[in-house]
């Protein structure tokens, strides 16, 4: 069965940002709520404005790539375990059908930055998701991302899902 765009990059661990940008989410607590830092605890978010902000920057300098349809660069500047789900001539094929279509891109901003230690289906580390409200010349979307600060320290994006 042959994926489609959109499929491949959710396979690339853009679930990963989804599942992480939910788990941030306020949800109406079942019992009585816990304190303020029990449920930040809970939920993995950590603050770390430091992280945070290191995050957010990798996270824009990737998109800056897929806004100049450097599609190349950006696999390469990419988490390893992106790369290792992604072989590089399937993101080569896909990712400008799945960008392209949106045309140039008009604004973004970006949202709060989380910090989690923790995420689904992924080792304990260091994580940042970012969603970004982004205008292009034909639509705006919602551009999940998130990074990783991998053993060398640098911060490289490990999902991705615009919707």
């Amino acid at each position: 069965m042959k994926m489609s765009p959109r499929l491949l990059l959710l396979a690339a661990g853009l679930a990963l940002a989804l599942a992480s940008h939910a788990q941030g989410q306020a949800k109406p607590p079942a019992a009585p709520a816990a304190a303020p830092a029990d449920a930040a605890a809970a939920s993995g978010i950590i603050s770390n404005p430091d992280f945070e902000k290191a995050g957010q920057t990798a996270a824009q300098a990737w998109l800056i790539l897929l806004d100049r349809k450097d599609w190349g660069t950006a696999w390469d500047a990419s988490s390893a375990v992106f790369r290792q789900s992604v072989p590089l001539g399937m993101w080569m094929d896909n990712v400008p059908k799945v960008r392209e279509p949106y045309g140039a891109l008009v604004e973004r901003q970006p949202g709060v930055a989380l910090y989690k230690k923790t995420l689904p289906s992924r080792p304990d580390g260091d994580y940042v998701t970012v969603v970004f409200v982004s205008k292009f010349a034909n639509k705006q979307v919602e551009e999940t991302v998130t990074t990783v600060r991998e053993s060398d320290g640098r911060w490289r994006v490990t999902g991705y899902s615009p919707k």
